[in-house]
């Protein structure tokens, strides 16, 4: 998939674990989990909105597009 989620880079940046940005934004770890190895298919506008509240970012610094070659 082209899209590439670069949640663990910003969790490291922002030096937070996935149990405290569960809590935080209020997902299950697991589903924050699936989110951030990019398995993930979908994501709410309102939990990507709760996401960079949490880590102080924009979008574009979780999603990334990378064309496929």
């Amino acid at each position: 998939m082209p899209i590439i989620v670069n949640l663990d880079v910003m969790m490291a940046k922002r030096k937070m674990s996935l149990n405290e940005l569960s809590e935080k934004v209020g997902l299950t770890l697991s589903n924050l989990s699936i989110l951030k190895t990019g398995k993930a298919k979908a994501i709410r506008f309102s939990t990507l909105e709760s996401i960079c509240e949490v880590l102080d970012c924009q979008p574009g610094d979780i999603l990334e597009f990378v064309p496929e070659e």
